[in-house]
């Protein structure tokens, strides 16, 4: 609950700029491809086929997407399971971020659905599989679609005066916030269980035991990293005060987490004796590079406290965090996934638009409600 010393407001503004227009558009064209898409197949506006039967819209706006959304996880293990109350000006935002990231996920599997009037077999006992890997992604993050929301609703609430109604959800939106810390850990690993399901079809540089808790790390670094990340961009774009104190505090226990990441990354490649792979020459070495050395400069950028102060490394280390979870996600997914000989992928203009109008409708929706809704930290003007 917000007390005086974290108290929000809305931010006030125009909601009409170019950079809103510029939005509304590139989610407009979004919205006609899936129109073509719903009506005439995935054929028409997707390069997907037998033998690379998830795109983009799986890979990325899934699999990266929910990563990316994970702010109001990481935000909610350190608030309120950690006790760690200095972050709590940070929740409202990352759960804004959240929201819109994991909502959009979830339309997103329905987009690539060949027979998307089925959709609703996943929720109906009769046509559970509660042995599939699938099953329980897909039911875990509806209901954390739902949790996220009811855990939002008191943003509402507040906009609307309704203050009772506020005072009585309080008193049991613990069990929600449980929700929301528990669903993500189940379907944050079990993303990682679906390459693990792949067998010897995902190359060895991705393909171990340990991606459901490789996942799982990742996803609350990547949390992290997207706090940080949106911090800026807001303090930026609305030019308000930065959170630099709060972020380098922040930035501190990313630090540690991350070297752990690497510590089991590395230490599976040895234990597998994979090490090798990543000096063969190809696609699969060349991403494997790439998504490493996003994951280790951070390491050196925000070695001691000084740096971690410093307003352009904490972006920078978020940035490339944010890489080096995309690239996990994509090189295992894409990159690193071979069917057999003959099959290959890559994602058709189309395919292409739809993800950046997604983004482009997201980034929309958080300036919408940060102008109208009481999410961000109250300043004093200057």
């Amino acid at each position: 609950m917000a007390n005086a010393q974290h108290a929000v407001a809305p931010l006030g503004g125009r909601l009409v700029t170019p950079v809103t227009v510029v939005l509304a558009g590139l989610t407009a064209i979004a919205g006609v491809i899936l129109l073509i898409r719903f009506f005439f197949g995935l054929g028409a506006v997707t390069n997907i086929s037998d033998g690379f039967p998830w795109g983009i819209w799986i890979a990325y706006d899934v699999m990266v997407g929910s990563a990316l959304a994970c702010g109001g996880y990481a935000m909610a293990l350190l608030v309120y399971i950690f006790n760690r109350g200095e972050y709590h000006p940070l929740v409202r935002p990352a759960l804004l971020a959240s929201l819109f990231g994991y909502t959009l996920a979830g339309a997103s599997v329905i987009f690539d659905l060949g027979r998307y009037w089925n959709v609703w077999h996943l929720f109906w006992p009769g046509y559970a599989q509660i042995n599939s890997v699938m099953f329980e992604v897909g039911v875990c993050i509806t209901a954390y679609i739902f949790v996220m929301w009811i855990e939002f609703s008191p943003v509402f609430l507040e906009k609307l005066g309704l203050k009772d109604v506020k005072r009585k959800l309080n008193k049991v939106l613990f069990f929600f916030i449980a929700l929301g810390v528990l669903l993500p850990s189940m379907h944050q690993s079990s993303l990682g269980s679906l390459l693990v399901v792949f067998g010897y079809q995902v190359h060895p540089l991705w393909q171990t035991v340990l991606l459901p808790l490789l996942f799982l790390l990742t996803a609350i670094l990547l949390g992290f990293a997207v706090v940080i990340f949106e911090a800026s961009i807001v303090s930026v774009g609305f030019k308000r005060p930065g959170e630099t104190p709060i972020l380098a505090s922040l930035s501190r226990i990313m630090y540690w987490l991350l070297a752990v990441y690497l510590v089991v990354r590395v230490g599976d490649l040895a234990w597998r004796g994979a090490l090798g792979a990543m000096f063969v020459p190809g696609f699969e070495a060349a991403g494997f590079w790439v998504e490493m050395l996003a994951f280790a400069a951070p390491l050196w950028l925000l070695a001691s406290a000084e740096s971690r102060q410093r307003r352009d490394r904490l972006f920078v280390s978020a940035v490339l965090l944010m890489l080096g979870g995309f690239m996990l996600r994509i090189n295992g997914f894409l990159i690193g996934y071979e069917t057999g000989p003959g099959w290959h992928y890559f994602p058709a203009v189309p395919e292409l638009m739809v993800t950046i109008g997604l983004i482009a409708f997201e980034i929309l929706a958080y300036i919408v409600f940060v102008r109208m809704l009481p999410v961000l930290p109250k300043h004093a003007t200057h």
